[in-house]
């Protein structure tokens, strides 16, 4: 049975994920801050556990709980959208802190804190959650703070590539689409299934020799 452990998995596509995952027989380790309030979750019959992705004590905990088990597939979901307005030419510091601490920091802290679980996993696979709005050659400006912490991230997970690609750890830097969820919003054009769908086909496709690419839930490759 595939172990897959997923952060922020109490909605939106961290949910769809689980839900899915779950459907297809695996053993789904679904993290969230707040498990007493994760109803959806625990509907589903997965393995609810604690974590806060930026607290490095919370994510200690959640190896130690762990207990030595082995992790195939690592997802790291979490993230946070930022402020999306402000007066022009104004920088909010602590807000801008917290988008890059979730988004950025975040996942490289989970990923160090678990990675003797993924090596001892059969698939050993790192997959982050970013965006398109990452790319700095397709940057058109705005929602600086998101646009830089999803850039950072895929600098930092494709650096991770190269330096655990001798330890068989493949990692999969992976934009959903602009998916109908509490973050996306309504009137986004991809359901969250079919990201879901879409972001699990590249996951089950990732290897050696596309690790540290930096594609979108059809497959497509994005420009950094």
């Amino acid at each position: 049975m595939t172990t897959i452990l997923i952060t922020g998995a109490n909605r939106g596509i961290g949910l769809e994920l689980a839900k899915q995952y779950k459907a297809e027989g695996a053993d789904v380790i679904a993290c969230c801050r707040t498990p007493a309030k994760a109803d959806a979750l625990k509907a589903l019959g997965v393995r609810v556990m604690a974590l806060d992705v930026g607290d490095a004590k919370s994510a200690e905990a959640l190896r130690d709980a762990l207990k030595g088990g082995a992790i195939d597939i690592l997802v790291n979901n979490a993230g946070i959208g930022g402020p999306r307005e402000a007066k022009p030419n104004t920088l909010d510091v602590g807000a801008w802190l917290d988008v890059f601490k979730v988004n950025s920091v975040a996942p490289m802290l989970v990923s160090f804190t678990l990675r003797d679980n993924l090596l001892r996993g059969r698939d050993r696979k790192l997959v982050t959650i970013t965006s398109v709005l990452g790319s700095i050659a397709e940057n058109g400006g705005g929602l600086q703070p998101y646009r830089a912490s999803k850039a950072a991230v895929n600098s930092l997970m494709h650096g991770l590539s190269k330096e655990w690609a001798k330890d068989g750890i493949s990692v999969g830097i992976f934009h959903p689409g602009w998916v109908r969820t509490d973050m996306g919003g309504p009137s986004a054009p991809v359901k969250v299934e079919d990201s879901a769908k879409g972001l699990r086909a590249r996951i089950a496709e990732l290897d050696a020799t596309n690790s540290g690419s930096y594609r979108d839930y059809t497959g497509k490759e994005i420009a950094w």
